[in-house]
């Protein structure tokens, strides 16, 4: 889908899971029309060296006018919107390829952070208009997916036109069964609750 004008991305499974939500979701969204815009779906590896290479080749086949990523994060009960992504890296646990970096930028020399383009506070209203719950957090972590989100916003730096942003999901139902006490969230809940972050974030595009 060439001209895709919404990017949806999700991780593979990492940390011995069989599944990641956030791939899952985002392949249910791929091939939609939101407000008359197409949706291309595009899975990440969850691996440091390569995350970043892999999102900027689909940033260059679609040029989307919106880009959402989209990650799974143990002990979130709801969406969890991202303000900021910070230019740094401290993994608690290896990635896909067992690098484990520490105390390393995510772009040598680039700004300490990158702030979210998307209208996080309307989202946020959505969400819990459809009941559905959700919060701003001012932090993605230091794994992958803050080093993701920065390079998003790095690179849409140089791409005005386009908004950009990062939401953290729950562990699916099945997932919670083998992690006790964890919360979780359904996969149809999720898929509706990333359509209501597209619309919003689509209807306050400039222009």
């Amino acid at each position: 889908m060439r001209n895709a004008t919404v990017l949806v991305t999700g991780f593979e499974p990492f940390g011995g899971e069989a599944v990641n939500p956030s791939w899952l979701a985002a392949q249910r969204l791929d091939g939609a029309r939101i407000l008359g815009k197409a949706v291309a779906a595009a899975q990440l590896p969850t691996v440091f060296a390569t995350a970043l290479p892999t999102l900027d080749a689909w940033l260059s086949q679609h040029d989307p006018c919106l880009v959402l990523c989209v990650g799974q994060a143990q002990g979130e009960t709801g969406f969890c919107l991202e303000r900021v992504a910070v230019n740094w890296t401290d993994a608690r646990i290896p990635d896909n390829a067992g690098a484990q970096p520490v105390d390393l930028p995510v772009l040598p020399g680039g700004p300490p952070a990158h702030f979210a383009t998307l209208p996080l506070r309307s989202i946020l209203q959505a969400l819990h208009r459809a009941g559905l719950p959700a919060r701003i957090s001012h932090s993605a972590g230091a794994f992958v997916c803050n080093h993701v989100f920065y390079g998003l916003m790095q690179a849409l730096a140089a791409r005005p036109a386009c908004r950009g942003g990062f939401v953290h999901i729950p562990l699916l139902p099945e997932q919670a069964v083998r992690n006790p006490g964890q919360p979780s969230l359904s996969l149809d809940l999720v898929e509706a609750g990333l359509r209501i972050i597209l619309e919003t974030g689509l209807r306050e595009l400039p222009g």
